[in-house]
């Protein structure tokens, strides 16, 4: 198994016309909303400025995680895509559910308000699905590029991925085309009973949508920024790697921690045979250090430290963390 380079300019692209497309579409919005009087155009106005805002967030975390490592980051700035990325979700929330939900509960305590121009309604929502879903097709297929690279499968992958910026994408472009329904259901109930509560319902529903993207998206920002492992197909790789070499008699303990998006860093305690000098074990060391960087391109930094297998606390360790003990 192997890791590819990251394509930041592929993603870059892909948060761009998202961008570009929620810009333009929010503008449309707040103009029907504010013509016709629909809470819901207003709320999906609102969902679209936050998707636009979240944009400018995720290049943000795109230019600043491909910054070198340095004396005060030496495993380098990939963290920063994850901290922008959870800060884009609180973003959804505080800007476009918030709002939603304050206007869902205006409309409908307030009177009933008459549907003025509903036409223009349903034109600027069918132009907005149409402009939605080429960014949410456009977005899917990159997904499935990188699930395809990874060797894993495209839910697999959005369900828990290495790059959060284009999961981010793609649930906003899913919200927001399930927001365009439902705001399209809700103005068309207004107009037919001539009741805003149909209206202010629609909005509460783009709100707590808004609210379920948010929520997914944080919660795999904060697995990425907490510290999780790599694949474990890749961990495999990697154990399988090692014991093939032939100063090793045993991998006692291999941890990893995704640093930033294909970057990996590698620490692993091996038991070393003993007939093998000092030298011909810096030589093997820098071998297998080599070795890993060619078959893994994705590692980023490798430890390798030499450890007895026999030693129960560290065994003891490793038993907690993974329920096994990888010596035999």
């Amino acid at each position: 198994m192997t890791q590819h380079e990251p394509d930041t300019s592929e993603s870059a692209f892909t948060v761009l016309v998202a961008m570009a497309a929620n810009a333009g579409i929010g503008v449309a919005k707040l103009f029907a909303g504010l013509l016709t009087g629909s809470s819901a155009l207003l709320s999906e106005a609102a969902h679209s400025a936050g998707d636009a805002g979240t944009e400018v967030l995720l290049l943000t975390a795109l230019r600043r995680s491909e910054r070198p490592a340095d004396r005060v980051h030496p495993f380098g700035y990939g963290k920063e895509r994850y901290f922008w990325s959870l800060i884009a979700a609180v973003a959804i929330f505080v800007s476009g559910a918030a709002f939603s939900v304050w206007e869902g509960v205006r409309t409908i305590l307030t009177a009933n308000e008459p549907l003025r121009h509903a036409w223009v309604n349903y034109a600027v929502l069918l132009v907005a699905f149409i402009l939605e879903g080429t960014s949410f097709v456009r977005a899917v297929r990159h997904t499935r590029d990188e699930a395809v690279q990874r060797r894993r499968s495209a839910r697999s992958y959005l369900r828990d991925p290495d790059d959060p910026t284009i999961k981010s994408v793609v649930l906003e472009d899913f919200a927001a085309l399930i927001g365009i329904v439902i705001a399209t259901v809700g103005v068309a109930l207004h107009q037919i009973t001539g009741n805003s509560l149909w209206d202010g319902l629609a909005s509460l529903m783009i709100g707590a949508l808004l609210i379920v993207a948010a929520f997914l998206l944080a919660q795999s920002c904060k697995r990425l920024l907490i510290g999780k492992q790599a694949d474990s197909r890749l961990v495999r790789a990697i154990e399988r790697t090692l014991e093939e070499q032939p100063e090793i008699v045993d991998v006692v303990d291999l941890v990893t921690m995704m640093v930033g998006t294909d970057r990996i860093l590698v620490g692993a305690r091996v038991d070393f045979g003993d007939e093998y000098s000092s030298a011909q074990l810096e030589e093997a060391c820098v071998r297998i250090d080599g070795l890993l960087r060619d078959r893994y391109p994705g590692l980023d930094e490798i430890f390798i430290q030499p450890v007895p297998r026999e030693d129960p606390e560290l065994r003891s360790r490793v038993l907690r963390r993974y329920g096994r003990t990888l010596a035999d």
